[in-house]
């Protein structure tokens, strides 16, 4: 639990999980500083900051006392447009954020990756994914939390035609393979981070929705 006045990283503020993660984050009382780097303005807050611009861009440029980090980014690879565009985002992006946190002293990552997440898959999206997490224990964080949700359930500002299709069938599903609200995933993030702890863990969907009630 923390004690003291915490600053936190937070990458994909404007995303479905990122946006109610940032709202949980303003509202905490332990929490001093909200460091979120985004493409189009968040709505202003006291304890908030927001570079806006690319990503890419600004993490040389982001600067002060950084505690925990989260990381919310992903695409899919219809909206990145090719496999390689995906990869530059949930692979690419992630790596260079997760570095950038490091150097700006976090000691906690927390990062949101999938289900079925495996570097050997045969399924490109899933050996992303397995990559990306691969990296990011090659990196040594003193304290690292891979989250694995199934389908995120909730009203996106985008709109994934597919995602929509399968909801009302993802949330009969049973175990860690149902869908997720990202409310519920918010709060569990949140929840993960306030645990101490070193080295790296993974928490599969079933978990977090325990977690995130």
């Amino acid at each position: 639990m923390y004690l003291t006045p915490q600053h936190i990283l937070l990458a994909g503020a404007t995303g479905l999980t990122g946006e109610h993660l940032l709202d949980r984050l303003l509202n905490e009382p332990t929490v001093a500083r909200v460091l979120a780097p985004s493409r189009r303005p968040l709505a202003a807050h006291a304890h908030l900051e927001n570079p806006q611009g690319e990503l890419l861009t600004l993490l040389p440029q982001l600067d002060g006392k950084v505690d925990t980090a989260f990381c919310c980014l992903g695409t899919t690879i219809k909206q990145a447009g090719s496999q390689e565009a995906f990869r530059a985002v949930d692979h690419d992006l992630v790596i260079a954020f997760a570095t950038r946190a490091r150097a700006l002293g976090a000691r906690h990552l927390l990062v949101i990756s999938a289900l079925g997440a495996d570097a050997n898959s045969t399924v490109f999206y899933n050996k992303v994914k397995g990559e990306m997490e691969q990296a990011l224990r090659a990196q040594n964080w003193p304290q690292l939390t891979i989250v694995r949700p199934s389908l995120l359930l909730g009203a996106r500002q985008d709109f994934r035609l597919g995602e929509r299709l399968a909801a009302p069938f993802m949330r009969w599903l049973p175990g860690k393979y149902r869908g997720i609200e990202a409310t519920v995933l918010a709060r569990a993030l949140w929840r993960l981070a306030l645990e101490e702890g070193s080295g790296t863990r993974v928490i599969e969907s079933d978990q977090l929705r325990r977690l995130g009630r």
